[in-house]
C-alpha cells in the first residue's frame, strides 16, 4: 500500500467538502501549523474521536559515533508523540475484519 503524502491529504479534503484544491490546501496547512503552534508552547492538541498530540523531553546523554567510536555529547530535546484514541483504534481494526 502506498503512503499518503499531503497532496493526497488536500485532494481528499477538497473532495470530500466541496473546496477547491487550494483553499483545502490552506485548511490542511493551518490546521498542520495550529498543532504545531501549540506543542511548540507546550500544550497537548486533544482532538476527540482522533488522538492526542504532546511533546516528550529527550534527556541529554552520550552516544558514540558508529563510523569513530568517538564519544559524542547528545543534547536534550523534544519529541512529538501520538497516542491514538479508542475510536480511531477501533476503526483501524474494524476495518481489518
Amino acid at each position: 500500500m502506498d503512503p499518503v503524502n499531503q497532496a493526497d491529504l488536500i485532494a481528499h479534503v477538497a473532495n470530500a467538502t466541496g473546496m477547491s484544491k487550494a483553499d483545502a490546501g490552506r485548511a490542511v496547512e493551518a490546521v498542520f501549523n495550529g498543532i504545531a503552534d501549540e506543542l511548540a508552547a507546550g500544550r497537548q492538541v486533544r482532538l476527540a474521536g482522533f488522538g492526542i498530540f504532546s511533546t516528550a523531553e529527550r534527556a541529554a546523554r552520550e552516544g558514540r559515533n558508529p563510523q569513530t567510536g568517538a564519544t559524542v555529547q547528545i543534547p536534550a530535546s523534544k519529541a512529538a508523540k501520538f497516542a491514538a484514541a479508542k475510536g480511531l483504534k477501533d476503526r483501524l481494526n474494524n476495518s481489518q475484519a
